[in-house]
């Protein structure tokens, strides 16, 4: 065997043959466990007596692989290259436990020793067992209700973006077609059958096209018409730009921003383009077989009705006759363009009505481009057009004729209760490209309702980039829950936006692709360090923060006797020691990352997260270093089971937890209590564990913690002297439960707790709460 020492101090084993590893004293696990290499096979038996081994002096128990052995099989059962034999030698002990638990302190010895050990290995002998044995021990472990066990990025209170609970995954796939978010996607497009965009927040908006754009032709000079949507409700705009540029360096562009309920006035929005008509040449009368058209083609799509009909036509070549001397004589052409009703089914029920019959003449070789507009009877059409004279055929004339366009004006809506429009009108130069005129950009913050505590009302609309007003319009709105007040924690939303806003945090995104209420919700939230709950039929937006009132006290006398577990997830390689996370930069207005990590972290495996909504660098940087500081600190989890008081508590609610397995206090309840001396009696026997001051913490008729006072000296193992009476009165008679207790050396009197879930069992006589062991270093920021 090879063994080279690691930073941490123990050494790295290489393994080239069978392992033993004897664990003299579990509780410390790294005194006298050196591993021993066997040079060849051999069975347990064997090497027990090649040592001088007959009997154990102490209880010890025997792991091959993570397997109990039992004795009878330690003949039989050959050790071979790559095995690991694990002697684990119990403490002596034993007796009954607590009140109320009743817990077997053989299996609690046992669990931990298996627990320690496994520490060992995955720590001094990791080099050569890998991550199997951790496994088998792992499950060896969860049977005596502790288990082990290790993620990259841990947070059970509010998931790290990607690990459970959010949606960065569907936020990853969402925003790959996002025209706001996908550099290579950003644009105007017009998405239709797409979800109409909602904004919360501060942010650049590419807006959608809420109808196909349309060109018209006005002096030989093309105006392009767009109308695109901003998003839902109403938004305070703070600048309009083409690519980079503001559009008031644009003096051929001219636009209308329409707030919801508005009238659009800058032009007329509804108007539909036949996609048929796209440059095809009129042959003239001359090239004509009889009377020769372009078309029919359908000028709008079913369950349309058309006020007005528009053609484009162009004279490509212009129109002119060179002559002899090169000057440009004049040319015309002339054509007639003609409609007829149609029904649903594309089927003709009229005759067909001349809309116009036009001719054009000129001396020019510059391409002439001309728009017609026609009123029609409010109906459905197909429209049909033919040149009505000769095409001159010789090469110094120019007469061609192009349709180059056909157009409906049709009945619709010129305002929207719930979006808001921008209008926009732009003559074609070389100012503004083809591509240009595709990118136009607005960066605006959303106007929402923010309730006022104090009147109970909601105010008018205003710019605000809260996240809780972001997420209680979610609750709220049409498109969203459609959820009334009363089903709203608002008194708890208004000081969370009081407490976010000083902070600095906010939440600044557009939802322009689908995804569920509970997705946006969680996105929402994830920004204020907070996560979505639905309590009963109450939606809240619970925060991970700093909590200095424990609303519930759970001990052996009210946790349900074997009904406590206890899991702990320990680090391994494939554990984050820093996270990169990416925002969306808000001076740039595209993804920036930035890497946080705890002090002293190596800093060799990171994890990526994307922290939708957040657009600022220091608020991106406080996240990441909660996410590491919460993967490093918050790695011990418990369940356990009592009876209806745990319905008092709720997700995130913090309690204080005693239990003898972790060594969490010593808890009972109070036999006796002499208010004169000071002196309490009690149920359970404790000890001075330590120089440091001991506390006794006791529960209160709420649930509660009610006092937690310093002990001066013990009498005996049941009786306690205390520096103070409580403030609350200690009750030990019978016609109720007498004050529960639990004892300890300094803040180690019971162990301060997260609530994950509160579930009902057995019917209704029993609530299982699951909990993470708080740790105030998660919230330094």
């Amino acid at each position: 065997m090879v063994s080279t020492v690691s930073n941490n101090g123990h050494a790295d084993w290489h393994n080239t043959g069978p392992i033993i590893v004897h664990a003299i004293n579990p509780l410390r696990p790294f005194e006298n466990t050196d591993p021993v290499e066997l040079p060849k096979p051999v069975s347990v038996r064997q090497y027990l007596d090649n040592n001088g081994i007959v009997e154990f002096t102490c209880p010890t128990l025997c792991l091959v692989n993570g397997e109990a052995i039992m004795r009878d099989r330690w003949s039989t059962l050959v050790l071979v290259q790559d095995d690991v034999c694990l002697f684990i030698t119990l403490p002596a002990g034993g007796g009954g436990g607590g009140g109320g638990g009743g817990s077997n302190a053989i299996k609690t010895v046992l669990a931990i020793a298996v627990l320690v050990v496994a520490t060992v290995v995955s720590g001094g002998v990791a080099g050569f067992v890998g991550g199997g044995m951790l496994g088998s021990f792992a499950g060896a472990a969860a049977a005596a209700a502790i288990t082990v066990g290790g993620t990259a990025l841990v947070n059970a209170l509010v998931p790290a973006p990607g690990t459970g609970g959010g949606s960065a995954v569907n936020n990853v796939n969402a925003l790959s077609a996002s025209p706001t978010y996908s550099l290579t996607a950003q644009g105007n497009t017009a998405r239709f059958g797409g979800a109409i965009p909602s904004q919360y927040g501060r942010h650049v908006m590419y807006p959608d096209f809420i109808a196909a754009p349309y060109g018209v032709f006005e002096n030989n000079e093309q105006h392009l018409y767009q109308a695109m949507c901003l998003g839902l409700g109403e938004y305070d705009i703070e600048k309009i730009r083409i690519a980079s540029t503001d559009i008031n360096e644009f003096e051929e562009v001219t636009h209308q921003i329409v707030p919801p309920g508005a009238t659009a006035t800058l032009f007329d929005i509804n108007v539909v383009t036949a996609e048929e008509v796209a440059g095809q040449q009129a042959p003239g009368t001359n090239e004509q077989t009889g009377i020769q058209y372009l078309g029919p083609f359908i000028a709008a799509p079913v369950d349309t009705i058309t006020s007005s009909i528009g053609i484009d036509v162009i004279m490509p070549r212009g129109l002119y006759y060179a002559d002899d001397n090169g000057n440009l004589q004049s040319r015309s052409v002339s054509f007639v363009v003609e409609a007829r009703p149609i029904d649903e089914d594309d089927l003709p029920v009229g005759s067909w009505i001349v809309l116009g019959s036009e001719s054009k003449s000129a001396a020019s070789a510059t391409a002439i481009r001309e728009s017609y507009t026609y009123t029609v009877t409010p109906d459905r059409y197909q429209v049909r057009f033919r040149r009505t004279s000769d095409f001159d055929t010789s090469s110094r004339a120019g007469n061609d004729l192009v349709w180059g366009g056909l157009k409906s004006w049709i009945e619709g809506p010129d305002s929207f209760d719930d979006v808001t429009l921008l209008l926009v009108k732009a003559r074609a130069t070389n100012n503004l490209s083809t591509r240009t005129s595709r990118r136009f950009n607005v960066i605006q913050t959303r106007k929402l309702p923010i309730w006022d505590d104090q009147a109970g009302s909601w105010s008018a609309p205003v710019a605000t980039r809260s996240i809780a007003w972001a997420f209680a319009d979610i609750c709220r709105s049409n498109h969203g829950g459609g959820l009334s007040d009363h089903k709203l924690a608002l008194s708890e939303l208004s000081s969370l936006d009081v407490e976010l806003e000083a902070r600095g945090d906010h939440f600044d995104a557009v939802f322009d692709s689908g995804r569920t209420i509970w997705q946006a919700l969680t996105d929402v939230a994830r920004c204020g360090r907070a996560v979505p709950v639905q309590q009963g039929s109450i939606m809240r937006m619970v925060r991970d923060k700093q909590l200095s009132l424990p609303s519930a006290f759970f001990g052996p006398r009210n946790i349900l006797r074997n009904s406590f577990s206890i899991e702990y997830m320990l680090a391994n390689e494939e554990t984050s020691d820093n996270v990169e996370v990416t925002y969306f930069d808000e001076r740039t207005w595209k993804p920036r990352q930035v890497e946080q990590s705890l002090a002293g972290s190596a800093m060799e495996k990171t994890a990526k997260v994307n922290l939708f909504g957040c657009t600022d660098k220091s608020h991106a940087s406080r996240e990441g270093h909660y996410m590491c500081a919460a993967n490093q600190y918050r790695r011990i989890f418990a369940t356990f089971r009592t009876e209806l008081e745990g319905l008092v508590v709720s997700y995130g609610s913090l309690v204080m937890v005693s239990h003898d397995v972790p060594s969490w206090g010593t808890g009972g309840d109070v036999i006796a209590w002499d208010i004169a001396t000071k002196t309490l009696t009690l149920s359970e026997p404790l000890e001075l564990a330590g120089p440091d001051v001991h506390y006794i913490g006791f529960r209160d008729v709420m649930g509660g913690i009610g006092d937690v006072v310093a002990v001066d000296h013990l009498i005996d193992p049941t009786h306690a002297v205390l520096v103070d009476v409580p403030v609350i009165p200690i009750y030990t008679g019978t016609e109720m439960e007498r004050t529960h207790f639990s004892f300890g050396p300094g803040n180690n009197w019971a162990q301060p707790c997260r609530v994950l879930s509160v579930r009902p069992r057995d019917g209704t006589t029993s609530v299982e709460i699951s909990v993470v062991v708080e740790n105030d270093l998660v919230h330094v920021n």
